[in-house]
């Protein structure tokens, strides 16, 4: 990413650094790899020290635009209903996602490292859960997974897009980092940017205790999250494919295509070769908005790939039997959710990991679906 590197902070009170650029990021590697942020300047304040004790902070915040309330939140997870007016004088990071998101879920380790590291020295992240699919607005979903995947800070559920809409916000994950004052300061599309983002938290933090004439004790380094994992998107050549007919950015590779709202009974094409980066069934489905759903007893699903990883987002019941390049997929291939014997049980509307490799690479895999019922969303990658 072509983002100017923040200044190292020195313990105490430093020379705050802010980046005003933006990270461009959607679930599509040509968009991640474009021009992903624009550089911005450094803004300086002006830090005065007597014995030990910071008596004034300048800087002028008239270019920037005051963080908008929360709107029509629907529900709070680890906290009791809360206002950005509430956490005047905090440093604030909002933070947009949902939880069947690989993105999102992909830089969680970071948000609860910044939260561990920095809760007690003024910081608070909010999560503003935005639901992409209609399961995800359901209150024991977002809570299951809140607990998954250890995040203590709180999170509000924006079911309504009250508060993306009030952001005027398109992407997820996006962060914004709300200064001491309310003022908007740093804003990141997408995935990355980690140690630049907390470089700005950092300063953020020390101009807050400037403001208050106090000492903050930051070391400056930035965290590693031994659960983090890191994505070159230069080489992923495959983009988010979804099943719902309004969802859909690409063709079905199935003649018979999508037709809304109705039970299709897919025929997979015979002596062909499969063109990549296109879904193929067989069995019969239900179209529905968002995803589509097995009808029968078994179904197949078939995608050539060119990923390290791939993920669904999948629902409803059943079972997966998992092959790869028309093998089986076990041993150090598999992902997370599949079992030695290459079978994924679907246990709840989430995010499964299928396969993960050791490098990028091209790759046909194959779900055999069991179960009436089986819901299908999306495929990620990594």
């Amino acid at each position: 990413m072509n983002t100017d590197n923040l200044s190292a902070l020195a313990v105490g009170i430093g020379v705050v650094a802010l980046i005003t650029g933006f990270g461009v990021y959607f679930n599509n590697p040509s968009l991640n790899t474009a021009a992903s942020g624009q550089q911005g300047n450094f803004i300086p304040s002006e830090v005065a020290q007597e014995n030990g004790t910071v008596t004034k902070v300048q800087i002028d915040k008239s270019k920037f635009k005051k963080a908008t309330e929360l709107a029509r939140v629907s529900g709070y997870i680890n906290t009791e209903p809360l206002t950005l007016a509430d956490l005047k004088g905090k440093v604030v990071l909002v933070d947009f996602w949902t939880y069947s998101c690989i993105n999102c879920i992909r830089t969680i380790p970071y948000l609860n490292a910044w939260h561990e590291k920095y809760a007690d020295k003024g910081l608070v992240i909010v999560g503003v859960h935005t639901p992409e699919f209609e399961f995800e607005k359901d209150y024991h979903n977002v809570k299951a997974a809140v607990e998954k995947f250890g995040i203590q800070y709180p999170v509000a559920q924006d079911n309504e897009r009250g508060t993306w809409s009030a952001y005027e916000n398109r992407y997820c994950p996006r962060k914004y980092l709300v200064d001491n004052e309310g003022y908007i300061r740093y804003d990141h599309i997408g995935e990355g940017a980690y140690a630049e983002t907390e470089k700005v938290i950092q300063s953020l933090l020390a101009e807050r205790a400037a403001s208050a004439g106090e000492i903050v004790n930051i070391d400056g380094s930035v965290s590693s999250p031994d659960s983090a994992q890191s994505v070159d998107f230069t080489k992923i050549r495959t983009p988010e494919l979804y099943f719902g007919y309004d969802f859909a950015r690409a063709q079905l590779g199935n003649a018979q295509g999508f037709d809304p709202g109705q039970v299709v009974d897919y025929v997979m094409p015979e002596g062909t070769l499969l063109p990549p980066n296109t879904i193929y069934r067989s069995g019969q489905w239900k179209n529905n908005p968002d995803h589509m759903e097995l009808q029968a007893e078994a179904g197949k699903i078939v995608l050539t790939y060119n990923a390290k990883s791939v993920n669904i987002v999948a629902g409803g019941q059943g079972e997966l039997h998992i092959s790869e390049d028309g093998q089986q997929l076990t041993g150090d291939s598999r992902g997370t959710d599949v079992s030695d014997t290459g079978r994924v049980d679907v246990d709840g509307q989430r995010l499964y990991n299928l396969a993960m490799h050791e490098d990028y690479g091209a790759h046909k895999i194959v779900i055999n679906a069991i179960g009436k019922g089986f819901q299908i969303y999306t495929f990620t990658f990594g």
